[in-house]
């Protein structure tokens, strides 16, 4: 989709939510049309599409889907030229109210959508022993820790989260220096060396069970 055309999308939004956030859980799962630029994008349910790179949001923990829209709002995130996807996201983010971003994590969090598909081939035996690293903060399973600002790995797009290793990688992702938990994850990065241990340790997050209701 053209940045001009997702302008148009939030615009209608912006204008759609007003200032009444709330979303009943009876809505769901069928989006509401307040959330259109969610939608446009991310797809029926918050599937994903990545066609446009899109990854899937549906069930994610609201805290982090706020953590996450805030950085984006702030610059934190989608501002390196090398992020053309964040750089998408950046100015959808920054033209949203802090109650809105709000209202927009909690409808992420209770839309659902069927599990993704795997597209990642790797080792995921030699991903288990990696992802020990990666356990301290994301939970033994997957299942995320708030408390250290570890969002849960599990049910996302295996595509995505390989490309997100590869932006931390290359400093396009987590640079910024008010983005504490970004520059966190680019130094414990370190530890997966090349593409291969990448693959490798997003296979074994693809065998853990599901933690998202």
């Amino acid at each position: 989709m053209r940045y001009g055309h997702k302008i148009i999308a939030l615009a209608i939004a912006l204008f759609l939510i007003g200032t009444n956030g709330a979303i009943a859980a009876d809505e769901l799962p069928i989006p509401a049309d307040e959330f259109v630029f969610c939608t446009t994008c991310h797809g029926v349910q918050l599937m994903g599409n990545e066609l446009i790179k899109a990854p899937r949001l549906s069930g994610m923990d609201a805290w982090y889907v706020e953590q996450q829209l805030q950085s984006f709002k702030n610059g934190w995130r989608g501002t390196h030229e090398n992020d053309i996807s964040g750089m998408e996201m950046q100015p959808m983010a920054a033209a949203l109210k802090d109650e809105q971003i709000a209202a927009a994590a909690r409808f992420t969090h209770l839309t659902q959508s069927p599990q993704p598909l795997e597209t990642v081939s790797g080792n995921a035996n030699k991903g288990r022993m990696l992802y020990a690293t990666c356990a301290a903060c994301h939970g033994v399973s997957g299942e995320g820790n708030q408390a250290l600002g570890g969002p849960a790995l599990t049910d996302l797009n295996d595509w995505y989260l390989l490309t997100q290793l590869m932006n931390y990688r290359d400093g396009s992702r987590g640079s910024h220096p008010d983005d504490t938990y970004g520059m966190q994850m680019r130094a414990s990065i370190q530890v997966l060396s090349d593409d291969a241990a990448m693959l490798d340790v997003v296979s074994y997050i693809n065998s853990l069970e599901g933690s998202l209701e």
